[in-house]
């Protein structure tokens, strides 16, 4: 078993505790640096951070992954810069605005209003002023590159 997929084995052990709570990804660098992004379907606390980083870390020294001792350990949320790449991710985005760059690189930009088996549906406007027409499209996952929240920073008045 590869270093990764033992860490992938701890922490879904420990994420039984925490069924709302999910790992988006883990890597691992050459000097041992682990990093683990977690997400939440509410998101997730500072507070769970620390309390899943010091069982995991515990779970590695006990496991002896590392005979030297020579590793380094963070878990943390995946930033609001950083591209969406679970199903789950989605759905906890839904009524947010996406930016999508798609395989073939075009560009889209729209509020995420739906997310199926096997894509999303996104609206935007097309047109402007009164001519706007509210527009729908399916957008299958394997056809999506890259997918990152917009954030807004307009007030609501």
């Amino acid at each position: 078993m590869t270093h990764l997929e033992l860490l992938q084995q701890f922490i879904d052990e420990l994420l039984t505790d925490y069924t709302d709570l999910f790992c988006v990804e883990i890597k691992i660098k050459p000097t041992n640096n682990i990093k683990v992004f977690l997400d939440g379907d509410q998101g997730i606390t500072i507070d769970k951070c620390v309390r899943i980083n010091r069982k995991l870390y515990k779970l590695i020294e006990e496991a002896n992954i590392f005979p030297e001792g020579d590793f380094s350990l963070e878990v943390s949320s995946p930033g609001v810069d950083e591209p969406l790449k679970l199903v789950r991710q989605y759905k906890k985005n839904m009524g947010r605005d996406l930016e999508l760059i798609l395989v073939d690189d075009v560009k889209k930009e729209g509020t995420l209003i739906e997310v199926l088996e096997n894509e999303i549906v996104i609206e935007f406007k097309v047109g402007k002023g009164k001519k706007a027409v509210i527009t729908k499209e399916n957008i299958v996952f394997n056809k999506i590159k890259k997918a990152t929240v917009l954030i807004n920073f307009k007030s609501k008045s």
